[in-house]
């Protein structure tokens, strides 16, 4: 059992690692790799060609980053992941998954206890979920740092920012934007507009922290810190989010308690099953 929708990750200078891809490899998922044109060689001497897709640069030209620097900088993953979009709409879906490329392991929470998942199913539990719904716009995994072990933890958040590991239905009228933060400008965006979005915690991404490895966007967008990506957000959004300095650096702090207004609305039709379906899912105990 698996993804019915596309998974696609975004990557750059991280042939090396492949972190997201080597654990989809592990859990048998299919996926694609978007790279750049003159990264090609690289991913094609460690991942299947059939695999990859290479970014067409009209998504670089034309792409929004929010700000007047133009081509004076790297416009960071949003042109990749506008190119998967309409890549997965070209091939008919409905939904696509869009990732980072640090991502590994992927968990199943249970009792406060993070289980390394061998299986896709997790994606599947994920698509059936949202697709109860008319209205979700957004969804996707939360970070398995945030899952603390000693708190009371939900299956999923409603109405709150998602990003780096993401589910995105396609026919909402949004494409990203912004040199920075695009994943929480999207989130506001959907959310603004009365659709809502839907953050797993039952499923957890390993997602390297921010600025912990090399490549990615990490070299290019923050060797001068993370002010300017705070100050965009605030930019794009004032009437939300404010600056704040914590951890020894600038952060954007965003209020979404005025969305917790929008309600999850059943589609037409559908009938919520009775019992549990574990999709398969088993824990095993294997030996270290």
């Amino acid at each position: 059992m698996t993804s019915r929708f596309p998974i696609y990750i975004v990557s750059k200078g991280r042939w090396e690692s492949r972190l997201t891809s080597k654990a989809l490899e592990w859990m048998k998922v299919p996926y694609y790799v978007v790279v750049e044109e003159q990264e090609y060689a690289q991913y094609a001497a460690v991942i299947a060609k059939k695999k990859l897709l290479v970014l067409d640069k009209k998504y670089q030209a034309e792409y929004d980053t929010c700000d007047v620097l133009g081509d004076r900088k790297c416009k960071g993953p949003g042109p990749a992941r506008n190119f998967a979009w309409e890549h997965s709409m070209s091939g008919g879906h409905t939904w696509h998954w869009v990732m980072d490329d640090n991502i590994a392991p992927f968990y199943r929470l249970v009792n406060n206890a993070k289980i390394p998942v061998r299986s896709g199913a997790i994606f599947s539990a994920a698509e059936d979920f949202v697709l109860r719904y008319e209205n979700v716009a957004v969804s996707g995994f939360h970070y398995d740092f945030f899952a603390k072990s000693k708190q009371k933890i939900p299956p999923v958040y409603l109405n709150t920012r998602v990003y780096s590991c993401l589910l995105i239905r396609n026919d909402i009228p949004y494409r990203w934007r912004g040199r920075y933060n695009e994943d929480t400008d999207l989130s506001l965006r959907v959310l603004k507009d009365g659709w809502c979005t839907a953050l797993f915690l039952c499923f957890l991404a390993g997602k390297a922290r921010t600025q912990t490895m090399r490549g990615g966007n990490t070299d290019e967008l923050y060797a001068r810190g993370t002010l300017a990506k705070s100050q965009m957000l605030v930019a794009l959004h004032p009437d939300v989010s404010r600056l704040v300095w914590k951890f020894g650096r600038w952060h954007h702090h965003v209020d979404y308690r005025q969305f917790q207004k929008n309600q999850l609305r059943f589609r037409q039709g559908f009938a919520p099953p009775d019992g549990a379906n574990e999709y398969g899912l088993r824990l095993v105990t294997t030996a270290v």
